[in-house]
């Protein structure tokens, strides 16, 4: 009898023992805690990378809306950009970065869009394995000027 008892309050405490109920929930735990690691690091390199590509747009289409017509620059005819100059100016700067991206010329304008491609280094874990960004920006060749400032000399 006392060994039936025994064996009755040894089920009972197996039951009851909760021990290794915690590690689901550590795991499941550090899981999501990797994820918000993963969302901030990569995230805080995919926001590096957006502001790279823009930075280099910018570059790119400052450098092609130098690119004046001589014509204009002569005598003020024709058009204000070299089309075929300031294309090839925005590439070279390109080039020069590092980046690709797309250039287009369009009158006085040249609009220069970079894509950059970045691998994960947390979120690959989530099967996330590049991020892909990309940034656009527009210059505008502007004459020069051509009269006094009427506020006057700083």
């Amino acid at each position: 009898m006392n060994r039936g008892r025994r064996a009755a309050t040894w089920a009972q405490r197996l039951r009851q023992d909760e021990r290794g109920q915690i590690t689901a929930f550590v795991a499941a735990l550090m899981a999501g805690l990797l994820l918000v690691a993963g969302l901030v690091l990569d995230g805080g390199t995919a926001l590096a990378a957006k502001t790279r590509a823009l930075d280099e747009a910018q570059e790119a289409a400052r450098s092609g809306a130098q690119a004046l017509s001589p014509a204009w620059v002569r005598d003020h005819t024709g058009p204000l950009l070299d089309a075929t100059r300031a294309r090839a100016a925005a590439e070279t700067a390109l080039a020069a970065a590092g980046a690709t991206g797309t250039v287009a010329v369009a009158g006085d304008e040249v609009t220069v869009t970079v894509t950059v491609t970045t691998r994960t280094q947390l979120l690959h874990l989530a099967g996330v394995h590049e991020i892909t960004v990309s940034a656009t920006a527009t210059a505008r060749a502007e004459p020069g000027v051509n009269t006094p400032d009427p506020r006057g000399a700083p």
